[in-house]
């Protein structure tokens, strides 16, 4: 039986100064305020699920609570809002990292929507049990499009890794 997914390529091992890199541009996109538009991805969520499937022993649920209680520091929103939804998400991509690596991208985004739409439910509970309004389904957008950015994030991500195609004959790999 054939593979379905082949690469090509091997995977250096990534630096930890690129993941750092990733996730603060990450939090700067979603500080932009643009966040009154309906749909707009939700870059912490979508870069530290990415992490925490290709990298768990190093971006985890810290990262996670971190990134959300600063994201709650920047919006303003109700302290621990996106930090608990952050590392329910870090705990669950990690658990599935094992299993998400064997997908090619696409089916990987498919399977992030869950846990992307989990990601949305918890912080709109924790706002209104907080005393706001439920913001219409348009809220929910935000899951679609942060699982349609994971096709292209994962090979921006993965750049830095990759290594020439060049085909050394003496090395085997």
């Amino acid at each position: 039986m054939q593979p379905t997914h082949r690469s090509s390529r091997i995977l250096l091992p990534v630096r930890m100064s690129w993941v750092w890199a990733t996730l603060l541009v990450a939090l700067t996109l979603n500080l932009v305020p643009t966040r009154a538009l309906p749909g707009m991805p939700d870059f912490v969520a979508l870069a530290l699920a990415f992490w925490c499937v290709r990298e768990p022993l190093r971006v985890n649920m810290g990262t996670g609570f971190v990134l959300g209680l600063i994201t709650d520091i920047g919006f303003g929103s109700a302290l621990g809002q996106h930090a608990l939804a952050y590392v329910l998400l870090a705990f669950i991509a990690s658990t599935m990292s094992r299993r998400l690596l064997w997908f090619p991208p696409a089916a990987q985004a498919l399977q992030m929507v869950p846990l992307f739409l989990m990601t949305q439910i918890v912080m709109l509970v924790i706002r209104l049990i907080a005393g706001a309004e439920f913001p219409g389904w348009e809220y929910f957008f935000t899951t679609f499009t942060t699982a349609l950015m994971w096709f292209p994030v994962h090979f921006v991500m993965l750049l830095p890794q990759m290594q020439p195609i060049e085909r050394d004959q003496n090395r085997p790999l």
